[in-house]
């Protein structure tokens, strides 16, 4: 039977097969966001997503959105945008430059879910080598980049942000390229939008996802690919 838990100290989640119906994936309440908790959710396909001031919530939606790792990747405009393009591209060179990019709101409407609180805890992640950047430079400008976690082959993506048109997809493009090259499996992208499904992102079953994700969290990926670097864009 779904049902929604409430968590106590422990980092233990209940199975996400027991999320709620409605809201589409909801499976927990409550807890915290220290590195030990939030490791241990992506491990199980679980994340967090609340607003401020709100509890903590932890959804592991049915269906799940992602993406099958490809290079290279974008339209024919998009890559002959990019082959023109000046711009640099690095990993980990300015992560905590990212989640605030990524924490902006998109319009003077909109909020964001991505707190002071919520930007501490996947810094905190990343100090300890399990969150990364990608980010995209004009000049001395970060102009585009995303941040996420990879789990074993499956890379988590958490979210994005531009600040010149096609940055965040060629922060994307970036991304496919490196994990293509790593022999990544899947890239989890969460919940279906229609921004995602334009960028080619596939709803497949939570059963589906978990058990890709079960098969290939416990590859072991060497640390050194995650290295602060300058990386070039290949076509």
């Amino acid at each position: 039977m779904n049902s929604l838990s409430y968590l106590n100290q422990s980092i233990d989640f209940p199975p996400p097969e027991l999320a709620l119906i409605d809201p589409n994936g909801l499976l927990a309440i409550g807890g915290d966001l220290r590195p030990e908790r939030l490791a241990e959710a992506y491990y199980q396909g679980i994340f967090p997503w609340f607003n401020v001031n709100d509890p903590i919530l932890w959804w592991s939606p049915d269906p799940r959105a992602v993406f099958e790792p490809c290079h290279p990747f974008g339209s024919k405009s998009l890559i002959k945008f990019l082959k023109k393009s000046t711009w640099r591209y690095t990993i980990n060179h300015a992560f905590l430059d990212v989640l605030a990019g990524c924490a902006q709101p998109r319009s003077s409407q909109d909020g964001t879910w991505i707190s002071a609180e919520i930007q501490m805890a996947y810094y905190e992640l990343h100090l300890q080598g399990l969150a990364h950047s990608i980010e995209v430079w004009d000049g001395d400008d970060l102009v585009g980049g995303l941040y996420g976690i990879p789990v074993g082959s499956v890379f988590c993506g958490e979210s994005m942000f531009h600040r010149q048109t096609n940055a965040s997809k060629a922060a994307f493009a970036i991304l496919n390229q490196h994990l293509v090259k790593h022999d990544f499996q899947l890239i989890d992208a969460q919940v279906m939008n229609p921004h995602l499904l334009s960028l080619g992102a596939m709803a497949i079953p939570r059963s589906e996802f978990l058990s890709i994700l079960h098969c290939g969290r416990d590859q072991t990926k060497s640390a050194s690919i995650w290295i602060k670097q300058e990386v070039f864009i290949e076509f």
